[in-house]
């Protein structure tokens, strides 16, 4: 007598076993780039300490040795991630400063930056944290210092103008940068009011404040030292 299962062909192993579907595989580029994404967001979840190569790897669906293999490590990946971050920021304020009023100018910061927080929102909160690598490509302090470096050479000019020290243009241009960096800081969290009024406030205090210096500013107080 012939076996009715060994006729029933729906019973076949060949028809029991659901098709796999093929993995795609990722080029070196794109592993990498994965691998930067990966890690950016959980940098600016958790922060570098609380970031391990484990998560990175398991979050890639790869093992340890593939996150090694690109970066050399939890730092190196993280100084890739700070690098990219400060240039795109840099590149963002610096490529903004277009208008030729000082007053436009000053707008243009302020928007490039807030711009920045909310286009790059994970990226301002791995910037705004101290880096606990030492040989990492920077830090915000840094970054600030980059951009106010661009803003020396519009107040020197402003400067010279109202028969200002031009000398004393670095000093102002990290005093502005630094009180928009500041401002942002805050921001990142709260956003409120909307941009634009952000935007407006700061330039607000910075460009009415510019309007009536004092060519030898002086002090009222009892320290004169």
């Amino acid at each position: 007598m012939i076996d009715a299962v060994a006729t029933d062909s729906s019973s076949t192993p060949s028809n029991d076993k659901p098709r796999r579907a093929r993995r795609t595989r990722m080029t070196g580029a794109e592993r990498r780039q994965q691998l930067l994404e990966i890690g950016r967001t959980l940098f600016a979840a958790k922060g570098f300490e609380g970031t391990s190569v484990e998560e990175i790897a398991a979050k890639a669906g790869v093992s340890k040795p593939v996150v090694y293999e690109h970066f050399g490590g939890k730092e190196g990946l993280y100084a890739v991630v700070v690098d990219r971050e400060m240039r795109r920021l840099l590149d963002m304020v610096t490529g903004s400063l277009t208008a030729g009023h000082p007053r436009e100018l000053l707008e243009q910061a302020a928007f490039a930056l807030l711009d920045y927080i909310e286009e790059y929102t994970d990226g301002f909160r791995i910037l705004v944290r101290d880096s606990p690598i030492p040989q990492s490509t920077g830090s915000f302090a840094s970054l600030i210092s980059d951009i106010a470096t661009q803003v020396e050479d519009i107040l020197g000019r402003e400067f010279k103008s109202r028969g200002f020290d031009p000398k004393l243009a670095p000093l102002y241009a990290q005093a502005l940068v630094g009180m928009v960096a500041l401002t942002g800081q805050w921001w990142l969290d709260v956003r409120r009011p909307k941009k634009a009024e952000v935007a407006a406030h700061l330039v607000n205090l910075a460009w009415h404040g510019l309007d009536g210096l004092e060519q030898k500013p002086r002090l009222i107080g009892h320290r004169k030292s």
